[in-house]
This record gives structure tokens, C-alpha cells and sequence, in this order.
């Protein structure tokens, strides 16, 4: 059961097939105000002097920021990013359009809040304490499995935590859904997003917070994603499409439930070590058999059949202060833990089991 009542929302608007990055120009243009609208682009900088760059529906009035994801989203860089388009032109954009996966998308949802919103990022990491709505924001993803591209969270790490921006205006205004642009990303990204989704289906659906509809969402979602990654015989095109869908039914099955045990052990992993977010994920979730023995078992059997390696003994060189902030950082995150366990949760879980834990990875 939900831990309390609340009224969801999704983008407003969807575009979705082969081509549709075609038209992002005409979208754009549909929410100028006058001819001296503008518009910021956040693209992920892997598609700098590519085909991608050169199809950019930009003016000479546009900002063009490209995003390092080498990290993850990080505060410091969403004040910094909010500073250059302040400062850029004495009007507000119309749009802010984020291309990429979840790290730029994030930013560009994060980035389009503060523009509006008084003071540093960090202050807003936690559930509805943004106070103004956004620039009107359009997600492009090029990779799938996050969901950031419909979710009501931007995740960053601050100084102190890592923990999400998440409000009704984090959802992007809209999404355009173009399975030609998954096309270049490399077939072990490919797993460890698409395993994001997958991992986040289970958590939602072994859960005490899942309701009916998150239910139908992640089940579907599930179902795509073993397709997906237990085929090697389905063109690309069209595998990368079911993964498009795929990540959209998930972010929505999150939205109405919650992650659990991995993510909480992942966000302590990402914190400390920047290790990314998907990546992240893979090498908690196969560790986690005591937990989710039949999502581990399917897991491990899409693993086997893409051929994909999971690092191994990350945490071994880790210092004593290190594991405790892993550590910190994962048992603060009290709603994955409720929704794992439920309300007595402290009952399941300690901090001596969570370190016991990370020292497995």
C-alpha cells in the first residue's frame, strides 16, 4: 500500500516512432512566445561533432550546452549549468530540451527547475520542495532503461547526499520516443540501462508500496525487457523500440511504488565510488539473492546471453571511512527500505547487514 495519498501526473505530451526526432523543431516552435523566444539544448556530449549535432533544430539565438557523463548528475553542476542560461540572454528560454540518457536528462529536468528557483540545488534534494514550475522542458532519450524521461525525479549527488529532486514539476512537459537514435550505444551500456529497468520492475513488484496499476506497469515492463535481452535474433531496430516502451512503463511502475534493496545499495555505491547509476545496479542486484532469488536467476540468464561482464570487487579497496559513508548514505534513504520491508523496517535491515552487504560487491 501507498504510504500516503497523492494525485500523479506524466508528461503532458508523447512522441513516439522511427523519425520523430524530425520533428522536435516543430515542438519547439509551438511553445515560443514571440521571435525572441530561445531555446537551451543540454545534449550529452558523446554526440558532439556527430550526425545528432548537425540535426539540432537550432537559431543563432539557441544555447548549446553539452553534458560530460562521465559522472553522475551532480548539484554543483545544475548551479553551474542554471548561471550560463541566466546569463546568457535578459529573457528566460521558452524551452529546455535534454538528449541523451538519464544523466542528461536529469540535468536538463533539474536545470529547467532551478532557472525558476531561488538558491542552490542541493537544497532541493528531497520530495516536494520545489516551490515554482520550470521551464517548460522536452526529454529526448537515446538510450533506454532509466525511465528518467517520465519520471518525477531528477537524482543527484550533493555535498552530503545523493538523492532526488523529486516534485510533480520534475516530470518533463514532453518526451520524444526515436528508437533510430539508440542506434550507437554500445551493447554493454545497452544491458546495464536496459537492467535498470529491469531491476527496479522487481523491486516495485516484491514491494509493500505496489498498487494494481503500478503492478500492470512494471509486469509489462518486465516482460519487454527479458525480450529484449534473451533475443539475439530481433533486428536492433525493433528490440530497441520494445526497450523504449519498456523504460516508459517502468519509470511510470516507480511513480507508483518505489525501488527497494538495490537502489538503496546502489546510491551508496554511486555516492562513494561515482560509479554509474546502471552499472551500479548490475553489480548490487546480482549479489542480492536472498532478496529477489527469481529476478537474480532471470538476471543472471540475460547476462549470460548478451555476454555482458559484471565488475567485480569494487569495494575491495575501500577505506573504513568510505564504507561508512556507503553506508550512511544508503540507510538514509528510509522510503526504499519501507517499500522493501515495510514500516518496521528497522527490523530487516541494520547498518552492520547493509555493510555486510556492500562487502559482497
Amino acid at each position: 500500500m501507498l504510504y500516503d495519498f497523492r494525485s500523479f501526473v506524466n508528461p503532458g505530451y508523447y512522441a513516439f516512432g522511427k523519425g520523430s526526432f524530425n520533428h522536435l523543431g516543430e515542438l519547439i516552435d509551438r511553445r515560443k512566445e514571440n521571435d525572441k523566444s530561445w531555446t537551451v539544448f543540454m545534449v550529452d556530449d558523446f554526440f558532439k561533432g556527430k550526425e545528432l549535432e548537425e540535426r539540432l533544430p537550432k537559431t543563432d539565438k539557441d544555447l548549446v550546452i553539452w553534458i560530460d557523463t562521465t559522472d553522475e548528475p551532480k548539484t554543483s553542476l545544475v548551479n553551474k549549468y542554471r548561471d550560463e542560461i541566466l546569463e546568457y540572454r535578459d529573457i528566460l528560454p521558452s524551452v529546455v530540451v535534454g538528449i541523451g540518457g538519464g544523466t542528461t536528462m536529469d540535468y536538463a529536468k533539474a536545470t529547467g527547475l532551478m532557472v525558476t528557483n531561488p538558491g542552490d540545488s542541493a537544497d532541493y534534494q528531497g520530495l516536494d520542495l520545489i516551490k515554482n514550475k520550470g521551464i517548460y522542458t522536452i526529454c529526448v532519450p537515446t538510450i533506454s532503461g532509466t525511465g528518467a524521461e517520465v519520471s518525477m525525479t531528477a537524482v543527484l549527488s550533493g555535498p552530503e547526499k545523493k538523492l532526488g529532486i523529486k516534485c510533480d514539476y520534475t516530470i518533463p512537459d514532453e518526451v520524444v520516443f526515436d528508437p533510430e537514435l539508440l542506434a550507437t550505444v554500445p551493447a554493454d551500456q545497452r544491458f546495464y540501462t536496459g537492467m535498470d529497468c529491469y531491476i527496479h520492475n522487481v523491486e516495485s513488484l516484491n514491494g509493500t508500496w505496489i498498487n494494481s496499476l503500478g503492478r500492470a506497469f512494471a509486469e509489462k515492463s518486465s516482460e519487454l525487457c527479458v525480450e529484449v535481452f534473451s533475443d539475439t535474433d530481433t533486428p536492433r531496430i525493433e528490440s530497441d523500440e520494445k526497450m523504449m516502451v519498456a523504460s516508459l512503463l517502468g519509470g511510470n511502475s516507480v511513480t507508483y511504488s518505489q525501488v527497494g534493496v538495490c537502489h538503496a545499495l546502489s546510491y551508496g555505491l554511486s555516492h562513494v565510488l561515482g560509479i554509474h547509476h546502471g552499472v551500479g545496479n548490475c553489480i548490487v542486484f546480482e549479489k542480492l539473492e536472498e532478496y529477489y532469488p527469481e529476478g537474480v536467476k532471470e538476471f543472471k540468464k540475460m547476462q549470460e546471453i548478451q555476454k555482458v561482464e559484471i565488475p567485480q570487487g569494487v569495494v575491495a579497496g575501500c577505506t573504513d571511512e568510505q564504507l561508512d559513508l556507503m553506508v550512511e548514505t544508503s540507510w538514509a534513504l528510509e522510503h526504499m527500505w519501507n517499500n522493501a520491508f515495510g514500516p518496521d523496517w528497522k527490523n530487516h535491515i541494520s547498518k552492520e547487514k547493509i555493510r555486510e552487504l556492500l562487502l559482497r560487491m
